[in-house]
């Protein structure tokens, strides 16, 4: 069954594409990964559809050429998708034989064939050279794909048509006549030669430039078509931050072009998903992706090896372990009919760990040739060191969630007739936050709340975060006020934060030091130990409902604003140097009144800062306008009414981590 909007339709009877009845076939596939299944579907549905129909020329459609033009659009499909990213129009159309000429030259008849087009919504390209037009085109190794080569060495006729928002490519294959033979299967065992050809029709072999006087020999174009793969393949999978991810594409950059069908083990030796798995030097690994060219059959292999894993080599090495071949029985294919093959498995190593084993089989051969074992070793590696980076990526993503958890508090304190609101979200994809808060009890009537932010990310500035909270509650409860706690808090910052910082790196770049490639550690030790800082504390008036003394320290941080219940906005703090700069320097509180409906708006630079272009968010006082224009929301409502102000200033998402707090004292909010 093909998938959604792949219904076929009658063409116009106009034009080169037209055709009675569904002759010609038609799908819409959108522009994302699974456009390439979808349209393998529709194809091999088409060829099920003209053979039901018995349509002149339906009768010589094989399963081999249902094969190669899977294997065409699958790759044309993929290239549509990568290099434009728009929606797929894929168009299957079954022509007859076209009628003799009287003029042509004497030879076999014209036979019936098979048309397919596959469009993509890419804008029309200027003429440039021939370098940069194929590489553009999808049709050399600059854009990391070679469907055009492909479609060369496997089709009748093909070519490329421009439109002004429109690029279609298109290939033909005969259609095999009735009587007059089929082309012949491809022998069981491959001498050199035959290897030569089934890669380079599988895109491994795309001819390296020829001089005029000399033609290049086999056994270079093997090494030229299996270089351009590998760059191919490192390049896609050194963006997989996943190991399941890398395991699922190193699959799917094999099948069909080396093998039949291929399995990826993964060793989760560190703490990953649980699952039955095989045994390779006393690791537990588990069956974390199985792939092969009949999609139907993946299900029915993944029984079958997980059923009797294979038995694989052991051991690690410095230079990995080479591939060797493994017995297994292959699983039946419909019909009854034994495929036989051979089956190669490549242990997965890097930096002298075992991550897992890749398992791949080819139907047709006694063996694997020479060439292709070393091609699955060269590609084995480059699996392993993309997994060894994805599980370094995943443990700092894992420390990450702990530091998060651990440096922000479990809750905020209740103040008695004051209403409190906090919103906190770190950068998309940051390690840690470098902003924090916290609203705490500190005994005696008082209520202590801090909003800070570490200059610098990552684990370096969370250590600083894990050293300013304690000390923080730890000053506040033994009694100082708020300028003394400042005052000790930048010694302690200056003192202590870079030996903090320090020791964070360290355990960040041994927790990775299993990885092919190091953690990146930045150079931050300096900066990170600087700290700005909001800090103050509340004293509410006995009874609830009078409001709430307050004072307050800015030490290099955004300004706290307070709204009136008038809706006026005034600023209640001045401003004061960053926090580690400056061992001695001495800070001053300031104090006032937090009166009945009024309402204190504590932010990090991550709101004033937030950028539009060339400007950002508190230009000509855009904080202090989105304050006022929630006048007589409560705490809760005006915090989501200033977050959801940042976030529309721009629509990419915020580059920095957004923090922001707000007290309003009871009493004027409806």
């Amino acid at each position: 069954m093909a998938g959604p909007g792949t219904e076929p339709v009658a063409e116009p009877a106009a034009g080169p594409c037209a055709g009675p009845g569904t002759r010609t076939r038609r799908a819409g596939l959108p522009g994302n990964p699974e456009a390439a299944a979808a349209a393998r579907r529709f194809v091999r549905d088409s060829f099920a559809d003209w053979t039901a129909q018995r349509l002149p020329g339906a009768e010589g459609l094989t399963d081999r050429l249902a094969d190669e033009a899977v294997l065409l659009v699958s790759e044309l499909v993929t290239n549509a998708v990568v290099h434009a990213g728009t929606t797929v129009e894929l168009r299957c159309r079954l022509d007859p034989a076209p009628e003799p000429d009287d003029e042509a030259a004497p030879g076999p008849a014209p036979l019936p064939g098979v048309v397919v087009e596959v469009s993509d919504r890419h804008p029309t390209r200027p003429i440039r050279a021939r370098r940069e037009s194929a590489a553009s085109d999808g049709s050399g190794s600059e854009s990391g794909g070679h469907g055009l080569q492909l479609i060369s060495a496997v089709a009748e006729s093909w070519g490329i048509t421009y439109q002004r928002a429109l690029k279609t490519v298109w290939f033909r294959l005969p259609v095999d006549a009735p009587g007059a033979g089929t082309r012949p299967e491809p022998e069981i065992a491959y001498d050199d030669q035959a290897l030569h050809r089934e890669l380079r029709a599988a895109e491994l072999l795309a001819p390296a430039p020829r001089r005029p006087a000399r033609r290049e020999p086999a056994a270079d174009r093997v090494d030229n078509g299996a270089l351009s793969f590998l760059a191919e393949a490192s390049d896609l999978l050194s963006g997989q931050l996943d190991a399941d991810q890398v395991a699922a594409l190193a699959a799917q950059l094999i099948v069909p072009r080396l093998a039949d069908w291929c399995a990826v083990w993964l060793h989760d030796g560190d703490g990953g998903a649980p699952g039955r798995g095989l045994t390779a030097g006393g690791q537990e690994q588990r069956l974390a992706r199985v792939w092969h060219t009949c999609e139907s059959r993946i299900d029915s292999l993944r029984t079958a090896l997980e059923k009797q894993p294979p038995e694989v080599p052991g051991g690690t090495s410095p230079g990995g372990v080479p591939a060797a071949a493994v017995t297994w029985p292959w699983p039946h294919e419909p019909g009854g009919h034994e495929p036989g093959g051979a089956a190669l498995a490549c242990p997965l190593s890097a930096g002298g760990r075992r991550l897992g084993t890749l398992l791949l089989g080819r139907g047709g051969l006694l063996r694997f040739p020479d060439e292709v074992v070393g091609l699955i070793e060269d590609l084995g590696r480059r699996v392993a060191r993309a997994v060894a980076t994805a599980r370094a990526y995943s443990r700092q993503e894992r420390i990450s969630q702990v530091l998060q958890r651990r440096l922000l508090p479990r809750g905020r304190a209740r103040v008695p007739g004051v209403e409190s609101a906090v919103v906190y979200e770190p950068r998309e994809g940051a390690w840690a936050g470098g902003d924090f808060w916290d609203l705490f009890d500190a005994g005696n009537g008082r209520w202590c709340f801090a909003l800070g932010d570490v200059c610098g990310s990552g684990p370096e500035a969370a250590a600083v975060t894990g050293l300013a909270r304690p000390v923080l509650r730890l000053l506040a409860r033994d009694g100082f006020g708020v300028a003394e706690v400042l005052d000790r808090l930048n010694k302690t910052m200056a003192r202590e934060a870079a030996d903090s910082v320090a020791a964070v790196a360290a355990a960040v770049a041994a927790a990775g030091a299993g990885a092919e490639a190091p953690v990146e550690i930045r150079e931050e030790g300096e900066q990170a130990r600087f700290l700005s800082l909001l800090y103050g504390e509340i004293a509410p008036y006995p009874g609830g409902s009078d409001g709430a003394r307050c004072t307050l320290a800015c030490a290099g941080h955004p300004l706290p604003l307070v709204l009136g219940a008038d809706g006026a906005v005034r600023v209640v703090a001045a401003p004061q140097v960053l926090l580690g700069v400056v061992e001695d320097a001495r800070y001053v509180s300031e104090s006032f009144d937090l009166r009945p409906g009024e309402t204190l708006l504590c932010v990090t630079d991550g709101v004033t800062e937030r950028r539009s272009g060339q400007r950002l968010f508190d230009d000509e006082d855009g904080l202090a306008k989105a304050l006022a224009a929630g006048a007589g929301l409560d705490a809760t409502a005006l915090a989501d009414h200033i977050r959801n102000t940042v976030h529309a200033f721009d629509p990419t998402p915020p580059d920095d981590d957004l923090a922001l707090l707000v007290l309003q004292a009871a009493g004027g909010c409806p």
